[in-house]
């Protein structure tokens, strides 16, 4: 096992600080991935941050945790979290711990947002703090 916490991306998440800043907030994925950078030092622990708007990438990337040892994944699948059955089958395959993270708490939002076919894969979920969500992940992946 490695000390590598891998944080994927996905759909739309590029858009970070533009898109919706009353929903998501205005922060950009790069601060959010600077922020992580900086806590994951303290913790001597590393962060490998992606995003894709493919959900094929997000399977892969999952798999890949599992095949380089990474000691969790903090996951934002972003509406592949309400319609993606391969992404749950990812992370039900791979023993690699993942944590599902939202910016915004989806239970607060439109009917279709209250299923997560990852929160019932996941060991477990962080929403609704905005960029701290991603923070808090952290902090409880550190501790696997």
């Amino acid at each position: 096992m490695t000390d590598t916490i891998y944080v994927l991306n996905g759909p739309n998440l590029n858009l970070l600080g533009t898109r919706e800043p009353e929903i998501y907030g205005h922060d950009t994925l790069d601060d959010i991935a600077g922020q992580l950078e900086d806590r994951a030092r303290e913790l001597d622990l590393d962060i490998d941050m992606r995003q894709s708007n493919h959900e094929g990438h997000l399977v892969d990337w999952l798999h890949e945790a599992q095949a380089r040892g990474a000691k969790a994944v903090i996951l934002n699948a972003g509406a592949f979290t309400h319609t993606s059955i391969a992404v749950h089958d990812a992370i039900k395959s791979i023993k690699t711990p993942v944590i599902e993270v939202h910016l915004s708490n989806p239970h607060t939002r439109e009917d279709f947002r209250h299923v997560s076919f990852v929160g019932r894969a996941a060991k477990g979920t962080i929403a609704g703090f905005g960029a701290l969500s991603y923070m808090l992940a952290l902090e409880a992946a550190a501790r696997f």
